[in-house]
């Protein structure tokens, strides 16, 4: 018998986007969470802000109107909506540590049940670095992680406690992996959306951190 299938990146995308609300300024993270931002409405309600200090970008362009001046944190080219600005790399780390960042959207190595964020390791087998991640963790208003539920090996990636290093602690507000949506609260994980296909005990047996699951649970983006 096949394995149910996952959430495809993409329709993590489309969920995450759906968190984001009229008036926000966001950023997205490096790696998975920045193809949020080709899911948004081109109307300008909701501002991306990025620590190169591009605020007010928009989706990837095609290949051919790619201007490579023009990108976001992560080195990749984006475009720039009307009304959009390029300020000072201190100054756009100055918008995150004076709290005007209401969400950021970041990947993560691990979430504990408890909102413990670790999204950077000093292992030489993987990339990776505090970078932003640690401002953007504690000071941004709400925090959603967007990731795989677990490694490639099929090890959790939401634990009841991190062993790699803390980006920011208890800072998590909801976590979005391929198996479904997840809210952090003082029970730990509470599980309101699933994949298709997926069975509760399922998603459980693979996540080693506390996890209640919501008796009005939904299907993923139903």
């Amino acid at each position: 018998m096949t394995s149910p299938k996952r959430i495809s990146r993409e329709l993590m995308a489309v969920r995450v986007a759906q968190e984001l609300k009229e008036g926000m300024v966001v950023n997205l993270g490096i790696g998975m969470p920045t193809l949020v931002g080709n899911f948004i409405p081109l109307n300008g309600d909701v501002v991306l802000h990025a620590e190169n200090g591009a605020i007010g970008y928009g989706p990837f362009p095609s290949k051919d109107q790619e201007d490579l001046n023009l990108v976001n944190a992560g080195g990749q080219p984006v475009t720039l909506l009307p009304g959009g600005s390029f300020v000072h790399h201190a100054d756009a780390f100055a918008m995150v540590r004076g709290g005007h960042v209401d969400t950021v959207v970041l990947g993560g190595f691990q979430v504990s049940d408890t909102g413990d964020l670790a999204n950077w390791t000093t292992e030489k087998s993987r990339l990776g670095s505090p970078g932003g991640a640690v401002d953007l963790a504690m000071a941004a208003g709400y925090v959603i992680v967007m990731m795989e539920h677990v490694t490639r090996e099929g090890v959790s990636k939401m634990v009841d406690q991190c062993t790699y290093p803390l980006s920011g602690k208890g800072c998590v507000g909801l976590v979005i992996t391929d198996l479904g949506v997840f809210e952090l609260t003082n029970d730990g994980f509470f599980m309101t959306e699933i994949a298709y296909g997926w069975a509760p005990d399922e998603v459980r047996s693979l996540t080693a951190g506390r996890l209640t699951i919501s008796q009005k649970l939904r299907r993923f983006l139903s």
